[in-house]
Order: C-alpha cells, then structure tokens, then sequence
C-alpha cells in the first residue's frame, strides 16, 4: 500500500520494526524523525496507517540531533525492548529510549574507515540472544563477500561472511523466531529499483543461503526497511517500507508478504 501524508517530517522511511501481532509499527527516517504507528487491517491485509507519536531523535543530554548527524538509517528492537539505531554520514550505532527518542550509549566501529558517507550501516538486526548484528552497504573491493559484525559483550567481531551476487548491497536485515537472518538488498539502475530478500542460516557447521524474492525493475520503490514477525497462530509475515528520499518522484510503500515454508 501506498503511505501518504502531507507534513514536512514525512518521508524517507529507511527503518521499520512492527509488533508480535502486526498492529504497531515503529519507523525511522533520514531527518532523524521517530515515529509509531497503528496498522489497521482488513482480512489480515494493511488497509491504512494511524500515526501515533512523532519524535526528533534527540540527544541524551536534550535537543535535537544535528543535521549531519540525524540520517537514521537501520532500526532494530530487542526482545526486552532495548532499541538501536545506526547511522550514515556521521556513522555510529546508538541506543534510543523508545519513550522520548533520545539517544545514548554510542557504539564505536571498528569498520569506520571502510564506508562511504551515505555507505553505512543500514542492516542493522538483534539476534534471538540479544546480539547487536550490523552490515555496512559500501561493499568490499575485489567482489568479496560482506562480513556480517557481531556485537556483544562490548566487543566487535566478524560472525559470518555474505556473498556478494550482483549489483545488490544490503540496506536492511532482521532475524525470525527461529534465529535465522533476513537480508533485504536493493540494486539502482537507471531502469530504476530491484529489490531482493535472501535467508541465511548461520550454522557454521551447515550454512545455507536461500535467495527468496527478487523483484523487476520498478516493481517497488526504493525498499530499505524489513521487519520479520510472526501473528498469534504462528504465521510469519516480512513487512517493508520504501524510502522516497523525501523526493515527489518517489513514493512510501509498505510491502508485506505471508511466509509459507
């Protein structure tokens, strides 16, 4: 469905995490605005939004962010509630308090000097045991695989290596109930946007990779955000937002698609 709103901190959605039942959801955009939502829904399907609340990420101490520095990119929300957001240009991780939008408790990269300003962490995931995971869109040199970093215990390391397959790079990520990895990718052309989602079990004794939605050009608009989630009766859903880039050509989608394994 299309989103549409006329105010002037709406657009360029670039993170989504929806609820356990599908009914809330929590966005971030490129102007550090933070925003909750109800989904309402008609026969499971996303008929329209009501936006709740709308936050200017802050800093810990009060007032807003800097506008270098509020270019909210990757958006991922722990079981217990502990919330992360990453950042381009003035590339770092934060954690946010979900009740005021104010940021603290910076997480430094050790990958700092391998990004491009508006190449930085974009796929940014919690794992089912509360690991910070976070790839970086500007690619390795020489087609070599994207490492997947690992965060915990305040330490950094490489967990898992992801393969580059054609003009993809990654822009978001999530993990399911059973601690697999979503990586939602996007390729640009001058035919337009492709979008593609694969699925990592990471087994290091058995990894597999599973390549499940590539889309034509234009199909969606420019997809950036991925929430994996899981209704009541144990259906799974992946729901996606579009980044119009605060730009009228473009246009905010949610996509979501049922999970049939």
């Amino acid at each position: 469905m299309r989103w549409q709103l006329d105010a002037p901190w709406f657009g360029g959605w670039s993170g989504i995490e929806i609820d356990a039942q599908g009914g809330q959801m929590t966005v971030i955009n490129d102007r550090g605005q933070f925003a909750t939502a109800r989904l309402q829904r008609a026969n499971g399907l996303i008929t329209g939004v009501g936006v709740q609340n709308v936050t200017a990420l802050g800093r810990s101490v009060g007032g807003p962010l800097e506008k270098k520095a509020s270019d909210a990119e990757g958006l991922a929300i722990a079981d217990n509630g502990d919330a992360f957001i990453s950042f381009e240009h003035e590339h770092r991780i934060m954690q946010v308090d979900l009740s005021n939008g104010r940021t603290s408790n910076r997480i430094a990269l050790p990958f700092q000097n391998a990004m491009e300003p508006n190449g930085g962490v974009e796929a940014l995931a919690v794992g089912p045991d509360g690991t910070l995971y976070a790839i970086t869109e500007t690619p390795p040199t020489d087609r070599a695989p994207f490492p997947l970093y690992a965060y915990s215990d305040g330490q950094w390391r490489v967990s898992a290596r992801i393969p580059q397959r054609g003009s993809f790079v990654p822009v978001g990520a999530d993990f399911d109930a059973n601690g697999r990895l979503w990586l939602l990718e996007r390729s640009v052309s001058p035919l337009g946007f492709r979008s593609r989602v694969r699925l990592f079990v990471l087994d290091p004794r058995a990894p597999r990779e599973h390549t499940l939605l590539t889309t034509v050009h234009t199909q969606y608009d420019n997809l950036e955000g991925i929430s994996v989630w899981q209704d009541a009766s144990g259906q799974m859903y992946v729901t996606m937002i579009s980044d119009d880039n605060f730009l009228r050509i473009l246009r905010t989608q949610i996509v979501e698609y049922r999970v049939t394994e």
